[in-house]
């Protein structure tokens, strides 16, 4: 078991059952002191939370429990000093949780639209704010958001879970960015696993394959000392994936004024993967964009 947290203190969100469950009890098998923190399937008692936090003491580990709802900024604060008081510093943070509210678009109501929303995406902005000027005076951190193929790639009935794990893909692209100079590493992990809430939409079969255990593992990487930053690693069932937001080396067309019309018919050329790119920066569209332009005006 070559890596190793010792010494190192993280947070897990959602940590009382399923994916956060098996992400708090890897960390602190290998010696992470873990806050284990969990609303509650009630969303009243940290009983789960407490339950996690019994079994990696019972396994000779540190952890402590928390009932702090991620949406709730007064209490993750309080959540994050308690942890400063008693451990000192802060060197991980796992944004893993997450609710459901699965409906169509067009019968969906809005408050469940922000529900999920809310607990996602601001639940992750209000932990990692808890923690990032922390992290900024170690020189250290290690954030993990957990985004979703239903954001990545879109799945019926799930526009707002959808909405909300794609933001969170954006929120690590800008945050891995501005953490670099203090050595804050911020990536995202995109399970597949058999949780309670996926319980009634797979097979017994397909959820024997999907166990929680079989994702942590990446998890673990993302946020080991040598970990990446900006990446997205998918996971599930044991097997691993690498997914990217890439952009094609495109076509100049200029502002003729059938310029529409040649985006159109031009349309295959411009969806060319061939020669692609992943992007250091949002601002490397516009550069590549400029470049693009001003290669074809020489040339005319």
């Amino acid at each position: 078991m070559s890596m190793r947290f010792d010494g190192r203190v993280a947070i897990v969100t959602g940590a009382g059952g399923g994916l956060g469950r098996c992400h708090a009890l890897a960390l602190a098998e290998r010696g992470a002191k873990v806050v284990v923190n969990d609303l509650g399937a009630d969303g009243r008692s940290s009983d789960a939370a407490a339950g996690v936090v019994d079994e990696i003491v019972a396994a000779g580990g540190e952890a402590m429990a928390s009932g702090a709802s991620v949406t709730d900024a007064a209490a993750v604060e309080a959540m994050v000093a308690d942890t400063m008081t008693r451990w000192g510093r802060v060197d991980i943070l796992v944004n893993n949780a997450g609710i459901l509210r699965d409906k169509s678009f067009a019968k969906m109501s809005l408050d469940d639209f922000r529900l999920v929303v809310d607990v996602h995406l601001m639940g992750a902005v209000i932990c990692t704010k808890a923690v990032w000027e922390i992290m900024r005076g170690q020189n250290y951190g290690r954030i993990a958001m957990t985004t979703s193929s239903s954001g990545l790639y879109g799945n019926f009935g799930q526009s707002n879970y959808g909405a909300a794990k794609m933001a969170l893909v954006g929120l690590m692209q800008t945050l891995s960015l501005e953490g670099a100079k203090n050595d804050i590493r911020v990536n995202c992990l995109a399970p597949t696993a058999a949780t309670r809430m996926t319980e009634g939409l797979m097979t017994a079969d397909v959820l024997a394959m999907l166990r929680p255990e079989t994702v942590s593992p990446g998890l673990l990487y993302l946020v080991s000392e040598d970990a990446p930053t900006r990446m997205i690693l998918n996971a599930g069932a044991g097997s691993f994936e690498r997914a990217y937001v890439t952009l094609t080396e495109g076509v100049y067309i200029g502002d003729a004024a059938d310029a529409a019309d040649q985006v159109a018919a031009r349309i295959d050329a411009i969806s060319d993967r061939a020669s692609e790119i992943v992007p250091d920066s949002g601002s490397a569209q516009g550069t590549f964009e400029i470049t693009n332009a001003s290669a074809a005006l020489n040339k005319a």
